[in-house]
Parts: C-alpha cells; sequence; structure tokens
C-alpha cells in the first residue's frame, strides 16, 4: 500500500485537475451560448433566401423545355465518378467522442463509395490530421489513375474559432465552380448537426446538385444515444446553459412568409439573371449553416467532457481519501501493536 504522503501528493494532484475541468466546462458553457446564438441568427436569413428562390422558380424557366436539362449548371445531375466530401471536425480535443465519431462516419461513407474519385476538404485540424496519415498526397496521385482514390485537396484549419460568411466563401465558391465545370459530380457535408443543446445528430448531407429548394438531401444520419441525450442534459444543467434555444419563433414566421405572397413580383433585373446568381449564395449558406452549427455542437460535447472529468476526478478523490485514512489508520494501529508488544516484553 503506498505512504500517506504519496496519496496526500495524488489527491493534491488530482484535485487541480479537477480545478481545470471545471473551469474549462463553464468555458464551454459561455462559448456554446454565443454558438448557439450565431447559429440562430443565421437561419432567417436562409429561409429568406429559400423563400426568394422559390419564388424565382415559379417565374424563371429552369428547365430547357427543348433538351430538358436544367439551365443552371447547379441543378444538372451527373452519374457520381469524381465526388467532393467536406469533413467538419474540432480544431481542438478533449470534447470526448466528437471528433472519433465525425471521423468514423466519414470513412464509413466513402467505404460506400467505392470506385468513386473521392475529394476531401478538411475543414478543422482534427479531420485535417487524420485524412493526412490515411491517405498521404503522393500515395492518392499515384493511386488516381486505378479504378478509385481518397486524396486531400484542401485544408482549412483555424477558420472555426469564430466562423464567417467571408471565411466559408472562398471554400465554397471553389467547390461551385468545380462542379460548374463538371470537375466533379456531387459534393456532401459531413457535420454533427446541431438543433438544441440535447438534439443534435451527425449528418452526411448532398448540397450539389441543387435538388428541391428548401429540401435537404440527407445521405445519413446518426442521432444521439437516450443516455447521451441525458448526460449531456445533465452537464447543461449544471453549467446554467438552457436545454431549449431562445424563443425564435416569430423571426422564423417572418421569415417564412418572405417573398410567398401570391402576387407578380416585378424585378429591375429578368427573373432568370437573378436565379443564376442567387443559386450559389443559396449553396454557400448551406455550408455556411453546417459550420455554424458544427461549431455550437463542438462546444456541447467538449461542456459534457468536461463535466465527466470533473465528476471522475471528485470521485477519484473521495476514493483516495478514503485509502489515505486506511492506510493512516493501519500505520497507527501497527505503532499501537508494536507498543504494546514491548510493553508486554518488558
Amino acid at each position: 500500500m503506498p505512504s500517506v504522503l504519496d496519496i496526500r501528493r495524488r489527491i493534491r494532484s488530482v484535485t487541480s485537475t479537477r480545478q481545470i475541468t471545471k473551469a474549462m466546462k463553464m468555458v464551454s458553457a459561455a462559448k456554446l451560448r454565443r454558438a448557439q446564438d450565431r447559429a440562430l441568427a443565421a437561419r432567417p436569413y436562409a429561409q429568406m433566401l429559400t423563400n426568394v428562390l422559390r419564388s424565382l422558380v415559379q417565374r424563371a424557366d429552369v428547365i430547357d423545355s427543348d433538351t430538358g436539362k436544367a439551365k443552371h449548371p447547379l441543378l444538372e445531375t451527373r452519374e457520381e465518378r469524381n465526388i467532393v466530401l467536406v469533413v467538419v471536425t474540432g480544431d481542438r480535443g478533449l470534447a470526448g467522442g466528437f471528433n472519433s465519431n465525425l471521423l468514423k462516419a466519414a470513412q464509413r461513407f466513402l467505404e460506400t463509395k467505392q470506385n468513386i474519385n473521392v475529394d476531401v476538404e478538411c475543414v478543422g485540424r482534427k479531420g485535417r490530421d487524420y485524412f493526412r496519415r490515411r491517405y498521404p498526397a503522393q500515395l492518392a496521385d499515384e493511386a488516381r489513375d486505378a479504378s478509385s482514390a481518397v486524396r486531400v485537396t484542401g485544408e482549412h484549419v483555424g477558420i472555426l474559432k469564430a466562423p464567417q460568411f467571408s471565411h466559408v466563401s472562398p471554400i465554397a465558391e471553389d467547390i461551385i465552380e468545380r462542379y460548374a465545370n463538371a470537375e466533379i459530380d456531387a459534393v456532401y457535408v459531413l457535420f454533427n448537426e446541431f438543433k438544441s443543446v440535447i438534439a443534435q445528430r451527425l449528418v452526411v448531407e448532398q448540397v450539389l446538385p441543387v435538388g428541391s429548394i428548401g429540401e435537404r438531401d440527407i445521405e445519413a444520419t446518426i442521432d444521439l444515444s437516450v443516455e447521451e441525450r441525458e448526460r449531456i442534459g445533465e452537464a447543461a444543467t449544471s453549467a446554467g446553459v438552457g436545454l431549449e434555444p431562445r424563443d425564435t419563433s416569430e423571426i422564423y414566421r417572418q421569415a417564412a412568409g418572405f417573398g410567398t405572397s401570391q402576387v407578380d413580383y416585378i424585378y429591375e433585373q429578368p427573373a432568370a439573371t437573378l436565379f443564376r446568381a442567387l443559386l450559389p449564395k443559396y449553396v454557400i449558406a448551406q455550408i455556411y449553416r453546417a459550420m455554424l452549427e458544427s461549431v455550437a455542437a463542438e462546444h456541447a460535447a467538449r461542456m459534457t467532457a468536461m463535466d465527466s472529468a470533473t465528476n471522475n476526478a471528485g470521485d477519484l478523490i473521495d476514493s483516495l481519501t478514503l485509502t489515505m485514512n486506511r492506510a493512516r489508520q493501519a500505520a497507527i494501529t501497527k505503532e499501537l501493536i508494536e507498543i504494546v508488544s514491548g510493553a508486554a516484553a518488558l
């Protein structure tokens, strides 16, 4: 059994660790509230943009009557031979299974895309490091002559600390240009969808080609288990974070009614021209929303992980304290036995 002094040192060390994890939990809770507000603030814009596009679709000919093909290149559907997968992970660890679950989902998605060339756009340091180790650039380039290959074509680290629309636009515009030039045939985004603190899920969403405006094309989803939701709920409650987001129903109601009146709108430019200009912004808004929601989900995961670490540290301190008391009692008992034995020998 270790000495009482060794156990006391261990208790002091665990106590310091508990203070750190508790502070990190409160920091993540504060960042979660801000990230949640940013994600909610971006939704009315996306809703209004969707309604405008729906209105334009009704007034513009997006399908060529002669050929039956879409007039806008982002609406054109092709057989998948080359695709892009945008993987949104975190830049830091200490978030439980947040990053590992995302990367496992990415690997499962890649397994379903056999005989297809996949270009991976990594958003976040964890995803970048994962794909660098498994798909080195030189090996992927050589394997491009084979039936299929996976390669990393983009590394975007540091933008998730405070994601801005200006950070996302260059990434999305490059992908849109490649799709319009028929260099790729589909674009998928893998991220952690955040609806509320206890309503999250892993989502693989297809953003290109654009299907029905306003309707999401979900390729695969992985929901949180009941135990995980309960654990997140306990961590949020102890940190003072509301389980439900602030009430934005009125804002969404106004946004949902924007541009939906059954009247003939007068546009300064032809409806078809506006549609061609706004459709890329619709795709950019989808990718931007994915990053905002993934950031909020990451802070929720880190808050939960630090809460679990704090609780585990408390349990360990209690166990070490009990062990120390037993060791001290055993030492006292041993000394008493030695005294009594010595007195009896006299």
